[in-house]
């Protein structure tokens, strides 16, 4: 039985980012049998998001951009991991395109209307470049509020925008440091939510039935599927 995986990489440029990546996933394949989809931003979502908050209303299939977001949030759905691969950006910690990416579909979060499948999925997140950290840091934390039961990362400081630049020594403790997260991503089973998950829950439906109230999407969303009396996760 293969594994489906959806890649997410946050810049067209095929460098250093694109190179660790591919080295993580040649690692992963080794591990098991992977089925990868992946997606390179901004081509595969080339329109930012307007925020008409249609997606928060319940209606996200009619998304101004709707052509290009429900291929990707199927794929989402349907996965059972997910990697997200970006440069760090010194002005914004990300690209503009891989925060777009996450904007689209804000409407995943705990407090408007998450999907039970997030519950039982992982995510790796990829960053090289000097501020790797500050680019992995809001990455994980959105995709915490999706609900993801485990997120990895791992973020490669490099002062070049080569791979092949840096000396070989530095190149083989990447790659090695790469193959290992690999391994251990792919041994990753599902765990107890995070903490800070079952927080979010018990705050969310406290503020949707206290003040959200009836009538509204988040609201009826979770009475349809029964977060009010079971969480989802």
């Amino acid at each position: 039985m293969s594994i489906k995986v959806t890649v997410f990489h946050g810049s067209p440029r095929k460098g250093n980012t694109y190179h660790a990546t591919k080295i993580f996933m040649d690692e992963l394949s080794k591990c098991g049998k992977i089925d990868f989809t992946e997606f390179f931003t901004p081509d595969a979502l080339p329109a930012f998001c307007t925020g008409c908050t249609l997606c928060l209303s319940g209606l996200y299939e009619n998304c101004p951009n709707a052509q290009h977001t429900i291929p990707i949030f199927d794929e989402i759905i349907k996965s059972d991991a997910l990697i997200l691969a970006t440069p760090h950006y010194g002005a914004c910690s990300m690209p503009g395109s891989m925060k777009n990416l996450l904007d689209h579909f804000d409407f995943l979060v705990l407090n408007i209307s998450p999907r039970v499948e997030m519950f039982d999925k992982k995510a790796f997140v990829i960053t090289t470049g000097a501020g790797s950290a500050a680019a992995i840091k809001p990455i994980k934390r959105v995709l915490q509020h999706w609900g993801v039961n485990r997120v990895l990362s791992l973020g490669l400081r490099m002062f070049t925008n080569l791979w092949k630049k840096m000396p070989k020594s530095k190149q083989e403790k990447y790659e090695k440091s790469l193959r290992h997260a690999a391994r251990k991503f792919y041994k990753t089973r599902k765990g107890r939510p995070y903490l800070f998950t079952i927080f979010f829950y018990h705050i969310s439906k406290f503020i949707i039935k206290r003040y959200v109230g009836e009538g509204n999407y988040a609201y009826e969303h979770w009475k349809e599927k029964g977060y009010f009396n079971k969480r989802p996760f």
